[in-house]
């Protein structure tokens, strides 16, 4: 990160050809451990994201069927470090002051919701408030909040817990551990800081969003 470049992973691994943490020092495309080998994803592996009567995130919340439930996704925030550099005026600016719902055109329609409206973002383990941002290239189906922000600034009180303040996207996301990443043992699957060791699959649930009538801070 000199002279204005830009980070990159695995520079060294290129430009010093310093071998890659693997057995081999090769990149693999094939893993063969017997953890990966027993859940099937030895080679690059589609899998489908569970249904919510898996996750099993909406049985006090969605119990009539009435309400539209999304698989919320939190991606990493694309201007900011988690908290880092998004609490301040230009960014905030562009945020609408806050971090956004992202939702499909097609749900938004059929919720009822306008882009800019106030909305809540909830299942059983908690609920956070935002504002909704519409848009044509959501999915539907699905909403977005990005990682990861903090419970400090544009946090309304929430309406579906009793007026009290919400909280952020770590509210309504538990954590679901992969055996996979906790295999260990040998090469590419030993612990290496901020590389290897167990990832974020938690950051996929399902929630129901709802428009906000009444906005209080």
């Amino acid at each position: 990160m000199t002279d204005g470049r830009a980070y990159a992973a695995y520079t060294y691994n290129v430009e010093r050809l310093v071998p890659w943490r693997t057995l081999t020092g090769r990149q693999h495309f094939y893993l063969d451990h017997e953890l990966y080998l027993a859940y099937g994803e030895y080679l690059p592996t589609y899998k489908p994201s569970p249904r919510p009567e898996a996750y099993g995130d909406l049985r006090e919340t969605l119990k009539s069927g009435e309400a539209m439930a999304l698989n919320c996704l939190t991606p990493h925030g694309k201007w900011h470090i988690h908290s880092t550099y998004m609490e301040n005026h230009r960014m905030l600016t562009l945020s609408r002051g806050c971090e956004p719902c992202w939702l499909s055109e097609a749900d938004a329609a059929k919720l009822g919701i306008q882009d800019n409206d106030w909305v809540e973002v909830y299942n059983d383990h908690g609920v956070y408030c935002a504002r909704a941002a519409v848009s044509s290239r959501i999915p539907r189906g699905v909403c977005i909040v990005y990682h990861v922000p903090e419970r400090t600034v544009g946090i309304p009180k929430s309406q579906v817990r009793g007026n009290r303040r919400a909280g952020g996207h770590n509210s309504f996301t538990r954590i679901h551990l992969k055996p996979n990443y906790l295999c260990g043992g040998y090469g590419q699957f030993s612990y290496h800081f901020n590389y290897w060791g167990p990832i974020a699959p938690q950051r996929d649930t399902h929630v129901i969003v709802k428009k906000m009538t009444k906005v209080i801070f």
